[in-house]
C-alpha cells in the first residue's frame, strides 16, 4: 500500500506564488519519478513537471521559468514552487509517483488524490 499526502493549494492572486508539497509512504523501495500534473475544468490532464532520482528534470513549457520542482529522496517528498502564478494555472493538480518495491522489478505509477489551485485576475 502507498500513500501520497498532497497539500499547499489554494487562493492566490495572479502574480503570487504556492507551494506544493507531496510525502509519499508505504511499501516503496525506491521512487523513480516524482512529479506534478493537473487539470482543469472540461480539459485533460496535463504535465507539469516531474523529476527523476538522479535529478534530471522535466517542464511544461507553459511553466518553464515560473515552476520550480524538487525533490528530497530522504523524506520522500516532492515540491513544486510556483511563482509569478496567471488565471490560466488555476487547476487541480495531483501528484504522481513511479516506484519500486523490490530490485529488478518494474515501476508502478500511482496518483494523489488532488490539491486544488485557483488564480484570480
Amino acid at each position: 500500500q502507498v500513500q501520497l499526502q498532497e497539500s499547499g493549494g489554494g487562493l492566490v492572486q495572479a502574480g503570487g506564488s504556492l507551494n506544493l508539497s507531496c510525502v509519499a509512504s508505504g511499501s516503496i523501495l525506491v521512487i523513480v519519478t516524482m512529479g506534478w500534473y493537473r487539470q482543469a475544468p472540461g480539459k485533460q490532464r496535463e504535465l507539469v513537471a516531474t523529476i527523476d532520482s538522479d535529478g534530471s528534470i522535466i517542464n511544461a513549457d507553459s511553466v518553464k521559468g515560473r515552476f520550480t520542482i524538487s525533490r528530497d529522496n530522504a523524506k520522500k517528498t516532492v515540491y513544486l514552487q510556483m511563482n509569478s502564478l496567471k488565471p490560466e494555472d488555476t487547476a487541480e493538480y495531483y501528484c504522481n509517483v513511479k516506484y519500486r518495491i523490490r530490485q529488478g522489478l518494474g515501476t508502478i505509477g500511482y496518483w494523489g488524490q488532488g490539491t486544488q489551485v485557483a488564480v484570480s485576475s
